[in-house]
Order: structure tokens, then sequence, then C-alpha cells
């Protein structure tokens, strides 16, 4: 995703500005993506950063995957004999084959559509299956989410490059330098769209528990 789309994204729109240019390339290449393939259905499309007034999320992303068979939603529920008493741990997904190097960007809702007994609910992989694998899954992610260790949990095909990891490691009021550093961002970006993207951001991560990390 990042070096197929995300920079050629950059490189497409350098001279504009975007307040979060993950948000606007994964709106864009979606939108796309669905007047293309889906010209003649009626798709709706929601995304991660996508609010209601009350500030709550649109949808539950992590819950989505889970229930779309997507990704296995790890939750504290998932440990029997829980070790921290009263502390709340919030879930995370795990991907059978791409571990926690992934994000869950946005959800399609197909209305109108019909079908038969062919289509199943198919159940996620569960990958993590011992407790003390789940105790490390949660713990990692709840209490050493900066180190990104809890992505590791489980061997996984591919991970993020050294660029990916370098922009999403960097906090997300300080992206726009480091795009500059990158010869991607817009000359006009001023230190008040970099304070307004540090609210924006700040007030998103607040209320993200039950949506997936980048």
């Amino acid at each position: 995703m990042f070096e197929k789309l995300f920079i050629p994204f950059l490189q497409r729109h350098r001279r504009e500005a975007a307040r979060d240019p993950v948000d606007q390339c994964v709106s864009d290449t979606i939108s796309s993506c669905v007047s293309q393939s889906f010209p003649k259905q009626e798709v709706d499309v929601m995304y991660d950063y996508e609010m209601h007034p009350n500030r709550k999320p649109k949808f539950l992303a992590q819950t989505a995957a889970h229930v779309a068979g997507a990704a296995y939603y790890y939750q504290q529920c998932d440990v029997p004999n829980q070790p921290w008493g009263s502390k709340k741990m919030f879930g995370v997904c795990i991907h059978p084959r791409w571990g926690g190097w992934f994000a869950i960007r946005a959800l399609l809702v197909f209305r109108g559509v019909e079908s038969g007994a062919e289509l199943q609910q198919a159940p996620p992989v569960d990958s993590v299956g011992s407790r003390q694998q789940r105790v490390e899954l949660l713990e990692s992610f709840n209490l050493h989410w900066q180190d990104w260790a809890y992505r590791d949990i489980i061997r996984s095909e591919d991970s993020y490059s050294p660029r990916q990891r370098e922009y999403f490691s960097t906090p997300p009021g300080q992206r726009a330098t480091l795009l500059q550093r990158w010869g991607f961002s817009p000359e006009g970006h001023t230190q008040t769209q970099t304070l307004l993207d540090m609210c924006c951001i700040g007030s998103r991560n607040f209320i993200r528990p039950n949506t997936h990390p980048a």
C-alpha cells in the first residue's frame, strides 16, 4: 500500500495540501475503485476517520473486520483467568497472513444484494491460540504499543518497509515536516495547518480503541 499507492499519490499531489494525506489517498482510491468496479451497485462507503457529530466513529473497524472474517479481534474476554484484575485492556486485530502489519481503512456495505444459502459467514482465523500468546499480545498492544512488537505476535508474510515505519512512527503533527524532507509536502504548509493536524488527529486517536492502528 505505501510504496505502490501512497508514494505515487504524494508524487501526483505534491503541490496540494491535505489535512491527512493517507486519509485522502485511501478515500480517492476506494471511491475510484467502487465507481469503476460496481457502477450499477449501491455501495455505502465509510472510512475509519469519519465521525458522527457526537465524535463517535461511524463504524467499529476491528469489530467489522472480525464479523467479516477478515481478522480476529482479540479482546480481554478471549483470555481465560485474566491476570489484569479490573484493569481495562483494549483489543487488537491480528491477520492470519499479515499479523499486525495492516490497517483497517474502510467499510463497504453493498445495499440491495440478495443471496442464497451459498453465502455463509466465515469466522476469522484464530492464529493466536494459546492463553500465553493472547496475554502477551494484549499487554504488548496496551502497554508497549510504541515498539510495535505486538504486530509480530505471529510470523507474518510481510511487514512495513523502513520508510513506511518511519512515517507511521512519526507523530501526526510532525508528518508534514517529514514529507517536506522527502520532497512531497507543499510549500505553503504553515504552522497553523500543522497545529490543526495535531488537534484533529489527536481527537481521532482519543476514541480509537476499536479501530486498528496504522
